[in-house]
């Protein structure tokens, strides 16, 4: 998307797709893991966003970005600097529609399921010398 990150209508289309994905019944029964820019209290962050039977569990926003090669994240997204924090995040009023929630947590947590937790990290965040996982 490179540039296109600086037109809103980019995120508006990344939510439109995810209701589609839960509209569509892709999410029954299954963990999806979808990436995509979220804007959360004014800052536009690149985040994976879980989703299981209808629902939105967690927005995870990166902690750590490439910006080596041809990556440049810092050009377009900010850095979630709150370990081990969870705020309440506003759904767009479509998405609220589809999922029947108002809120839903956004930041650095852990999804307990049925048989297991689950922690996320995406790329760069992998080679820093502190990795979110370390602290698990």
């Amino acid at each position: 998307c490179e540039d296109h990150f600086y037109e809103l209508d980019t995120v508006e289309h990344s939510w439109e797709c995810l209701q589609e994905l839960i509209s569509g019944g892709a999410t029954q029964d299954i963990l999806c893991d979808v990436g995509m820019p979220v804007i959360h209290r004014g800052v536009m962050y690149n985040c994976r966003v879980f989703l299981l039977n209808g629902k939105v569990l967690l927005i995870r926003p990166k902690m750590a970005l490439a910006n080596d090669g041809n990556y440049r994240e810092t050009r377009y997204f900010s850095t979630w600097k709150h370990a081990r924090t969870i705020e309440e995040h506003t759904l767009p009023a479509d998405m609220r529609a589809v999922t029947g929630q108002h809120t839903v947590p956004f930041g650095d947590g852990v999804l307990r399921l049925n048989d297991a937790l689950l922690a996320a990290e995406t790329c760069e965040e992998l080679f820093t010398p502190r990795a979110p996982h370390i602290d698990l």
